[in-house]
């Protein structure tokens, strides 16, 4: 079946290809939704001077209001006005006595056999219930639908529809597509998302996908459950080198290819250090990786890599490295998703690190859908042969109790650091909490951030207790 593309590259994958030609597709949704520029989009996008783009409006504002929101999108160009997309008002042709909606389905259908327009639309559809009932409307619709699919035009109904006023209308019944949109308030920042609930004849992705409205008008980001990859399998025998010798000695030569790898600890423990670290020692190795920060900005890091010694501005400037730093307010699981399999599709990306865990589990504020997301994005990762590198805080006293949230599972490594008192001093230790399917050293190493990074010491001896934060001394045995 042959496809009409939106335009947005990621909403036609989750449609399952685009718009099928000939068919009737209703953006539903309530005000403010953003159906009205998801459909211009669509018309500017597509609309030649061969094949136009016909929008039809009823009871919607007027044309040069219309217009004039338009201008500031970039997908906009006042002169495709009239040559390539033609606006026209059917207000003049509703209610005409007993005609109902005769003129309206005869003037649209003429427009499609004499002008062949690539995409019709009509804004707003509702509106036509005020001119017929339900029957008529049912009768007039199924006409008009099967008429226009003989010129292949995609014929597109816009309206403010409620969820429950979909169940029974007769336009939803005889649409080949339904794509519903949604406006949801949602603390620090608003979300829009849309759920395509109908699309004949294409494999469209289930689920809610969220989407933006900015300059370049509607970007899409498919719900990355949808979509995820083929399973990676288990590590090769290569490993790669975490450029701290002896964190390298301690996990028996590195990280085993294409692993997983949580290094937890509390706040200022050094944690972004290491994570720098092995992306410093990547780049060294002439390796393209990929640093996601939810706290620090790239010019931050930069700099902070810049005080050890480590060169990532040249990495950056060259396009080696890419760092993709996410404003709190800005945190939205498939935006980041997006970000790291587009990065990921370019190929050659061998390590990349997500800085930290505990922001993306704060900006989800989804936690029935937390654990799903989090081994889909870690599966894209290791699918693409890119060992990954998580960090995530834990609380700064007291013992260590469930500090990935019950997502322990996605990690084959698990590096634990943690302050302790010893010796009147409060000093960094570090130890191999986990390795899948490898050996490891079980004993606790004191190390060092300092001027030369991050610096793993001899064992710490004679400590005992619980896993927490305290360094209890051995008591010693009479002789």
């Amino acid at each position: 079946m042959e496809h009409l593309p939106t335009g947005i590259p990621e909403l036609d994958l989750i449609l399952g290809g685009g718009l099928p030609a000939g068919s009737l597709v209703i953006l539903a949704g309530g005000p403010g939704a953003g159906k009205t520029i998801l459909a211009q989009q669509i018309c500017f996008t597509n609309a030649t001077p061969e094949r136009k783009a016909i929008y039809y409006t009823t009871l919607s504002e007027p044309h040069f209001k219309l217009v004039r929101h338009l201008e500031p999108f970039d997908f906009f160009a006042a002169s495709s006005l009239e040559k390539r997309v033609e606006f026209v008002h059917l207000e003049g042709l509703l209610g005409e006595g007993e005609k109902g909606l005769d003129p309206v389905i005869d003037e649209v259908v003429r427009r499609c056999f004499e002008a062949q327009p690539v995409v019709v639309v009509i804004d707003s559809a509702k509106a036509l219930r005020d001119y017929v009932d339900e029957r008529p409307l049912r009768n007039a619709i199924y006409d008009l639908a099967g008429r226009v699919a003989h010129s292949d035009a995609v014929l597109l109904f816009v309206g403010e529809y409620t969820l429950n006023e979909m169940e029974g209308a007769p336009e939803f019944s005889l649409a080949d597509g339904i794509v519903y949109m949604a406006y949801q308030p949602l603390e620090p920042v608003d979300r829009r998302w849309l759920r395509v609930l109908k699309m004949r004849g294409a494999a469209h992705l289930s689920g809610k996908h969220t989407f933006v409205i900015d300059h370049r008008g509607v970007e899409v980001f498919p719900r990355l459950e949808t979509i995820a990859p083929a399973d990676a399998g288990p590590p090769g025998d290569e490993r790669v080198s975490t450029g701290v010798p002896g964190l390298d000695e301690m996990m028996a030569g590195g990280l085993p290819g294409a692993d997983a790898t949580a290094v937890l600890g509390p706040s200022g423990s050094g944690k972004t250090v290491l994570a720098l670290r092995f992306i410093a020692k990547g780049l060294e190795e002439g390796e393209r990786c990929l640093y996601v920060s939810f706290q620090e900005t790239d010019d931050q890091l930069v700099r902070k890599a810049a005080s050890f010694g480590w060169d990532l501005a040249s990495a950056r400037e060259s396009g080696q490295l890419r760092i993709y730093h996410v404003p709190q307010g800005d945190l939205n699981l498939d935006a980041v998703g997006a970000v790291v399999r587009a990065e990921l599709a370019k190929g050659g990306v061998r390590r990349v690190v997500l800085d930290s865990l505990a922001e993306l589990v704060f900006a989800a504020r989804e936690a029935e859908r937390f654990p799903a997301y989090a081994r889909t994005l870690v599966g894209f990762i290791r699918a693409a042969g890119a060992a990954v590198m998580i960090t995530s805080e834990t609380t700064t006293l007291g013992p260590v109790t469930e500090p990935l949230g019950g997502l322990s599972f996605l990690f084959h490594n698990v590096v634990l650091l943690r302050y302790i008192e010893l010796e009147s001093e409060i000093r960094r230790a570090l130890s191999v909490v986990k390795m899948r399917d490898s050996s490891h050293a079980k004993d606790l190493r004191q190390f060092e951030v300092d001027e030369r990074g991050f610096t793993v010491l001899g064992k710490l001896e004679g400590l005992t207790g619980i896993l927490g934060w305290s360094a209890l001394r051995a008591p010693e045995h009479p002789s």
